[in-house]
């Protein structure tokens, strides 16, 4: 079990990378290990992630494998995986000993399948090198997935003396004990302990007596979205994960929910903003364009079919050019509106807020869209009338942005539920896919109100 560090208010400065980088050129091991003695893991691995692989691996390997682990799960996971590249197999069984069952799947997972197997032969703990082995079966995006093997149990014919005891041993083996699990012979999951309840109980009480049987748990192949909604709804701090059988196989905590979220939502960000795979920004040219690129080109694709609906309505524009002044204004308010309606049924689902009818949904969005439509209607109509004094353009204009906002909240409301509806991620919806279908109806709608109010 590691204890916690104690270490210094860090602030990471353009001098202290400079003397770091001075000591590493000098090879004065002895100043890197003064400098990083008092420093928490987080801030190392801060400091680490503005060096290069040679030089963060020169420090990963002068460091002590207790404090390296668990800088190692702190970094990028492609930094990462350029630091143990520079790792030989022996080095990097020593990190994944010092961590976690979780922790050093994790980063087993990241290797070669070749590599790995001789990673794990270099595991010396053998239940650690069990531990692993079983959870590299599961799926990474499941329960079983997420959770380590490390925890307490007890099993409910204890007597409160020889609990005490057991937990004693089995806590030398966890990093945080969230809760005490009770199990009965066959490792079935019954409940959980409170530890107030253990410790005004007769030494001579046994377990099964005072346990509480109500414990939240999850199942080792729930995918892993729905074990983060079931620990955001109950607030829970760990939960543990059973079989189909209810056997007890181990636990989450929060840290790998929170960090399961983080990467969520960025993902989902990288999706809104029309980026189809997960990319950083020290990736290579190839590899941000390759990411970027599809989307990007159904937005030229959209562009081009805005222009061919424009032009389909030459006529009307060589008569009223005001029209044509006025058509980045549609295109954007219906982008808008379309990105704003989607982006709140996207965040709906999410957060699972979101239940019953598509049709329901469908006719508040509407209601809402008709509202905000006609507000902005009446605030263009104003401009339009005092600005040229023209009723018909100012109605066909005011009347146009009205169908092309409540058009885009219908598309940008359905569109990610029909998507979710199908088991496709709905986060695609938002951006330059909401965006470039609303500029082409938009448009076409633009037009064609206009020319019906101006009878052209």
């Amino acid at each position: 079990m590691k204890k916690n560090e104690k270490h210094t208010k860090f602030v990471l400065t353009d001098e202290l990378i400079s003397k770091i980088l001075d000591f590493i050129k000098s090879s004065d091991d002895n100043s890197i290990l003064e400098t990083f003695s008092n420093y928490h893991h987080a801030d190392i691995a801060e400091i680490i992630e503005e060096l290069n692989s040679e030089e963060a691996t020169y420090i990963i390997k002068l460091l002590d494998s207790e404090k390296t682990s668990d800088v190692l799960m702190e970094l990028d996971d492609d930094y990462r995986e350029k630091i143990l590249k520079n790792l030989s197999i022996k080095e990097i069984a020593e990190e994944v000993e010092e961590l976690d069952s979780d922790d050093a799947t994790d980063i087993i997972s990241e290797l070669p399948e070749e590599k790995q197997k001789k990673v794990i032969s270099k595991i010396i703990d053998a239940e650690h090198k069990a531990d692993i082995k079983e959870l590299l079966k599961y799926d990474e995006d499941s329960a079983g997935g997420l959770m380590a093997k490390e925890l307490i149990k007890v099993n409910e014919n204890w007597t409160v003396t020889r609990c005490v005891k057991e937990m004693r041993s089995q806590a030398s083996e966890v990093t945080r004990v969230h809760s005490v699990y009770v199990i009965d012979n066959d490792d079935i999951l019954l409940g959980r302990l409170s530890l107030k309840d253990l410790l005004v109980a007769n030494p001579k009480t046994k377990i099964r007596s005072i346990y509480k049987k109500n414990v939240d748990h999850v199942y080792d192949t729930d995918p892993a979205d729905s074990v983060a909604s079931t620990m955001q709804k109950y607030d829970l701090g760990a939960i543990p994960v059973v079989n189909k059988k209810k056997k007890l196989l181990g636990r989450i905590t929060i840290d790998d929910i929170v960090d399961l979220i983080k990467e969520e939502a960025e993902e989902d960000y990288q999706l809104a903003a029309g980026i189809l795979q997960d990319v950083d920004v020290d990736d290579t040219i190839f590899e941000l364009t390759k990411a970027r690129l599809p989307w990007l080109i159904v937005g030229l694709i959209g562009g081009i079919g805005a222009a061919f609906v424009m032009v389909g309505f030459d006529e009307i524009l060589i008569q009223n050019e005001i029209l044509f002044y006025f058509t980045p204004l549609i295109a954007a308010m219906a982008g808008n509106v379309g990105v704003q309606s989607s982006a709140i049924i996207v965040q709906g689902l999410a957060n699972d807020d979101i239940r019953g009818s598509i049709n329901n949904r469908l006719f508040k969005e509407t209601l809402l869209s008709i509202l905000n439509g006609v507000i902005l209607a009446i605030l263009l109509f104003l401009f339009i009338y005092f600005w040229k004094g023209d009723t018909n353009i100012a109605l066909a204009l005011s009347v146009a942005l009205v169908a092309v906002v409540i058009v885009a909240g219908i598309i940008g409301t359905f569109i990610p539920l029909f998507l979710n509806k199908r088991g496709i991620d709905p986060a695609i919806a938002t951006g330059p896919f909401i965006t470039t279908s609303n500029d082409i109806f938009g448009i076409l709608i633009y037009f064609m109100v206009a020319k019906l109010i101006l009878q052209i």
